[in-house]
């Protein structure tokens, strides 16, 4: 039998026609690329999330010498709000790249991480990859790993 996944997104053409609170999380994002410790790839990656509070928080990638003991941004910025501010969810989260030439999409296990985060949570978080010029948003980290892993 055959089945069929499809869901829909929001693509945006340039930053300027972002919804503001997307906007400003994804000027975020870039900043955070400023942080970023890329000294073999040199693809510096910035991810900012807004939680329920409005508190933003901030994660950069990190490389090591000791490949492949680095850490995304994405996952920097999950593991630390898990850490220090599990009671206030995370709402939506923006990635950024520098250089940009296209949109920032996560890893796999990225990904996984932030389906993670959503059950923990018990509700969906707004996924913002921004880069080039362009974005695409998702109303759930779900819609990026349909297939997750579940013990």
């Amino acid at each position: 039998m055959q089945k069929r996944f499809t869901f829909d997104y929001e693509h945006y053409e340039s930053i300027d026609s972002l919804p503001e609170a997307d906007r400003l999380l994804v000027g975020e994002a870039l900043a955070a690329t400023g942080r970023a410790h890329a000294a073999y790839s040199h693809f510096k990656v910035g991810a900012a999330a807004r939680l329920r509070s409005g508190r933003v928080l901030h994660g950069s990638n990190f490389e090591s010498e000791v490949f492949p003991a680095g850490m995304c941004a994405e996952r920097s910025l999950l593991f630390y709000a898990e850490a220090n501010h599990a009671d206030d969810p995370i709402e939506a989260i923006a990635i950024a790249s520098d250089p940009s030439e296209r949109e920032c999409y996560p890893c796999g296990q990225c990904r996984q991480v932030l389906v993670d985060v959503e059950r923990r949570q018990q509700s969906p978080i707004r996924i913002i990859m921004f880069g080039g010029g362009t974005a695409s948003v998702l109303r759930s980290a779900e819609l990026l790993l349909p297939f997750t892993f579940i013990l």
